[in-house]
């Protein structure tokens, strides 16, 4: 059974067949993803994938509304909280990013609406034959990096909005030998 190369660690492995790559359309999970795919900046998605149960718990489980209401008691609380990145950057971007998640939705519907709109409602499937091939952003996340910045999102370069794209299936990286890519 061939996979993408990068899935080698059991968590890496379980994230790649049932998750990296399937459409997602949920506004909560898309929140989850935009928060850690901004968390691994700098890191490794497996250090965040270690950490994924603890930052749900640290975070009310990424219910944006409640994110948005945090204060300088929550950020304290969070920069003491030895289970998640300790970054003060970082966690003060997840509650902004809440915040300017919460007008997305307002203004479009669903953030769902507004991030798949970027598509036509269909996910990108590419043809790469070895991981190589990858790019590592692509004129789409630059559109969308660019886009929530001037929306006052952070931790939204393009890198990072090209892993976020990748993660939640509006683009679908798998090789083209890998058995997940047909899901």
């Amino acid at each position: 059974m061939n996979r993408c190369g990068w899935a080698k660690d059991i968590l890496m492995i379980e994230y790649h067949d049932k998750e990296w790559g399937i459409p997602v359309h949920d506004d909560r999970k898309l929140f989850e993803m935009l928060i850690l795919e901004g968390a691994q900046a700098g890191l490794t998605w497996l250090t965040i994938l270690k950490r994924r149960e603890n930052y749900r718990k640290a975070f009310d489980n990424f219910i944006p509304h409640k994110v948005s209401n945090y204060g300088t008691k929550n950020i304290s609380q969070l920069l003491k909280n030895a289970d998640i990145i300790r970054n003060k950057l970082k966690i003060k971007s997840a509650i902004n990013n809440a915040k300017r998640f919460l007008e997305l939705q307002k203004e479009f519907g669903s953030f769902d609406k507004y991030l798949w709109g970027f598509v036509d409602y269909k996910p990108i499937i590419n043809n790469y034959k070895n991981l190589t091939n990858i790019p590592s952003s692509t004129p789409l996340s630059d559109k969308l990096s660019k886009d929530l910045k001037n929306r006052g999102f952070s931790f939204v370069g393009s890198t990072i909005c090209y892993a976020f794209l990748q993660s939640v299936g509006v683009v679908n990286d798998h090789l083209i030998d890998c058995f997940t890519r047909k899901k």
